[in-house]
């Protein structure tokens, strides 16, 4: 007996087992896909999980502006970080600029939300007034550098969905890479692609693809330190803007945990007064 003939006698056309056949291969792609992006969330639980608890911290940091010409600017400024316990709502962060003259006494105030535009005001000393950053320019540039008002926030779980694609070495590492597509609708970047150690978990790189697709930054973090036996920061970010060919430097002096911040400080009302 012929296949054809049995399959006949079985009542099975080779139209019914090509569709059998498609819906297993489509069956084992959509279990494949789901167990990626099972790791790729689990992967960013971790990375949270080891950054809790550090409470507050304080560094100071220089700011290099460089153009496509290799024209170069330097600023100087301090960042303070107050950890929010409260599983919906993100850290909240404050930078003032101490240099140069003509920006100094700026200050960027940041309350990271979750799936919500983040709460962002901008004191600006020559208008003398605070300025609140719009959910619409949140895909700006941060004082020029080619940093974005939404790259300064703080890393929450739930502002991303996500999916493992690799694992592959980067530099002396192993790394997971891992991307992640941003659920805020305003986000200026249809998706980011990181590499993640393996080891430490550590973000070392992150490609930023702009809302057309198309990859617009990359950011390489180096440098990295260890604080209270847990907590690790990057003391060198490059920022590098590959559409105009702007690049930013982030240098950190040592960070201090712990210091007690002063809350009252992360108050829009007083951003006018600090220095």
């Amino acid at each position: 007996m012929t296949y054809s003939s049995f399959a006949k006698g079985m009542g099975i056309s080779f139209a019914m087992i090509g569709m059998l056949v498609a819906g297993a291969i489509a069956t084992g792609e959509a279990r494949a896909e789901t167990l990626e992006v099972q790791k790729g969330l689990e992967i960013a639980q971790e990375i949270d999980r080891r950054d809790l608890g550090f409470g507050d911290s304080k560094v100071q940091m220089r700011m290099i502006l460089s153009n496509r010409q290799g024209e170069s600017s330097t600023r100087e400024l301090r960042l303070e970080t107050l950890e929010v316990p409260d599983p919906d709502v993100g850290d909240k962060s404050l930078t003032v600029f101490n240099h140069p003259r003509d920006i100094k006494g700026t200050a960027f105030l940041s309350f990271t939300k979750i799936l919500d535009p983040d709460d962002q005001w901008l004191y600006l000393p020559a208008l003398k007034r605070v300025k609140r950053i719009s959910s619409a320019n949140k895909s700006g540039p941060f004082v020029g550098s080619e940093f974005a008002y939404e790259d300064l926030t703080s890393f929450e779980v739930a502002k991303y969905s996500y999916k493992w694609l690799r694992d592959e070495p980067c530099g002396e590492m192993e790394c997971y890479v891992v991307e992640r597509v941003p659920q805020y609708e305003r986000s200026g970047y249809s998706k980011q692609v990181s590499w993640v150690d393996k080891e430490e978990y550590r973000i070392v790189k992150v490609d930023f693809y702009d809302r057309k697709d198309s990859l617009l930054k990359t950011l390489q973090s180096s440098g990295w330190k260890q604080y209270l036996d847990q907590y690790w920061r990057p003391h060198r970010m490059h920022m590098v803007n590959h559409q105009n060919g702007k690049e930013t430097v982030l240098e950190f002096e040592s960070y201090a945990f712990r210091e007690g911040v002063n809350e009252s400080n992360f108050n829009k009302s007083r951003l006018a007064r600090l220095r």
